[in-house]
C-alpha cells in the first residue's frame, strides 16, 4: 500500500503535471476539451490536496476516504474525457494514462493517515 504521505507527493506532482502539459503540447489546438479537462482536474487535486487530512497539506479538512474517492471519480472522468467530449479521434493516450494513473494510485493508497488517527508513522507507514 503506498502510505499517504507518498500519495500526498504523488498528488502535487500529478496536478501540477495536469496543469503544465496540456499547454506544454498544446492540446488546445485539437479542442478545448482537451486542453481544460486536465487543467480543471490538475487544479482540483492540487485544491482537495491543501485540505485533505494527510501530512503534507495546510488544513485538515477532508477526510483521506473521501479525498481517494474523489481520486477515484477524477481518474475515471480523465481517462474517459476523451470519448465523453469527443475529441479521441484526435488525442486520447495522455489523458487514458493519466486517468489510469490517478485511478490506481488511488486504490492503491492507505485509506488512513498518521494525522487522521493522530499518530506517527514512518515512510513505510508502520506505527510507532
Amino acid at each position: 500500500m503506498i502510505p499517504t504521505r507518498t500519495h500526498a507527493i504523488i498528488d502535487y506532482v500529478m496536478g501540477a503535471l495536469l496543469i503544465i502539459v496540456p499547454f506544454v503540447f498544446n492540446f488546445g489546438a485539437v479542442s478545448s476539451a482537451a486542453l481544460w479537462v486536465p487543467v480543471v482536474v490538475g487544479l482540483a487535486i492540487l485544491g482537495m490536496s491543501l485540505i485533505t487530512a494527510y501530512e503534507l497539506s495546510l488544513a485538515k479538512l477532508i477526510p483521506m476516504p473521501i479525498h481517494l474517492g474523489a481520486d477515484v471519480l477524477a481518474g475515471l472522468l480523465l481517462a474517459a474525457s476523451p470519448w465523453l467530449f469527443g475529441f479521441a479521434e484526435q488525442l486520447w493516450l495522455p489523458h487514458l494514462v493519466l486517468g489510469i494513473a490517478e485511478l490506481g494510485i488511488a486504490l492503491l493508497t492507505r485509506r488512513h493517515s498518521s494525522v487522521e488517527h493522530g499518530h506517527a508513522h514512518d515512510a513505510s507507514g508502520v506505527r510507532h
